[in-house]
């Protein structure tokens, strides 16, 4: 059929264009700020300088100890300094800290007797909560750290809010994952096995103390709690059983053990500073923990009343197995609470 004689002057009519949706739109809201968290990192890749993503393992002297961190993220980026619980190490934030290098600058210490850094035995060093938070305060400022977020886990909390009481103006937030600072948080088995030695130093405290130690209690703290403990991998715990293994660590372990009471004498301390300051605050709880009460991650409320709190299903390690989704819940807290 030949066309109209105006037809061939007329220009061709563009296919119209089809709109697009987002793989994502289908997505519930809760689930699409998920998968963005996720989707970051590779997103921010192509914009972050080349070698910002690689882990670096590092040594610095402090105080005339050898101290070991991790570091990974663009150096002028907000930091976030991680500092580990017990019997692990930085080890223990092997997998968060790629999910968050592309954002942040991360720094992950060793203190001394653990891990990579120097292990002075107990005649040649004091191992008390105190001291650990005066060689982590002369690190940070070994390092010209003058802001940055706490990351506290077990351990990491009484150093941690040590470190915030000291020196409130270098914290910009406080990312609290099962690190507690409450009565509330305090179970049975932590005032029977561990407060105890304030005022008994039997054989009969000191030995059952010491079974913490051993590779059964240690596997056992990373599993107790895990609704599937075959997602936690081996390396954990045995990583952790190798530092306490060394000849001298498990008197370096039981001398800070035997000091963890000074840490509830510290509470109403760390609580005027909550009440003061006000920080930023992200809990993170795994509600399997046996050795802080679930019921610590909610008491933050009495003085941080803003602060976020989540509860996850894992135990007292939950990074083992919730690295991914805590990671996002930082992505999303710190995009709006950051400097």
């Amino acid at each position: 059929m030949s066309s109209s004689p105006d037809s061939a002057d007329r220009p061709a009519r563009a296919p119209k264009k089809r709109r697009t949706r987002s793989p994502l739109s289908i997505l519930p809201a809760g689930l699409a700020a998920l998968a963005c968290a996720f989707a970051a990192p590779a997103i921010a890749s192509a914009q972050t300088p080349a070698g910002a993503l690689q882990v670096h393992y590092r040594q610095i002297e402090v105080d005339g100890l050898t101290i070991f961190y991790r570091e990974a993220g663009p150096s002028n980026a907000p930091t976030i300094l991680l500092l580990h619980g017990f019997p692990t190490s930085s080890h223990e934030f092997r997998e968060l800290i790629p999910l968050l290098a592309d954002r942040y600058h991360l720094i992950a210490p060793d203190y001394p007797g653990f891990g990579y850094s120097s292990t002075p035995s107990v005649t040649a060093f004091s191992y008390t909560f105190d001291h650990l938070a005066d060689v982590m305060e002369h690190f940070t400022d070994r390092l010209h750290l003058s802001r940055y977020a706490l990351y506290m886990q077990d351990y990491g909390g009484p150093v941690g809010l040590r470190l915030a009481t000291r020196r409130p103006e270098r914290v910009s937030a406080l990312l609290i994952q099962n690190a507690n600072a409450y009565d509330e948080g305090i179970t049975p088995g932590l005032r029977h096995l561990v407060l105890r030695l304030q005022t008994d130093h039997s054989d009969e405290a000191a030995a059952a103390l010491r079974a913490l130690f051993e590779l059964p209690a240690t596997k056992d703290s990373y599993l107790t709690g895990e609704p599937d403990p075959s997602l936690v991998s081996p390396d954990a715990w045995l990583h952790a059983q190798w530092g306490m293994d060394r000849p001298g660590n498990k008197d370096i372990q039981f001398a800070l053990q035997a000091n963890y009471w000074t840490n509830p004498l510290l509470y109403d301390q760390w609580h005027a500073y909550f009440r003061r300051y006000q920080p930023p605050a992200l809990v993170m709880w795994g509600k399997g923990d046996e050795v802080f009460a679930v019921e610590g991650a909610t008491a933050y409320h009495a003085d941080l009343p803003s602060a976020e709190v989540h509860i996850l299903d894992a135990g007292h390690f939950a990074l083992e197995t919730q690295a991914g989704p805590i990671a996002a819940y930082i992505r999303d807290f710190m995009a709006r609470h950051a400097d």
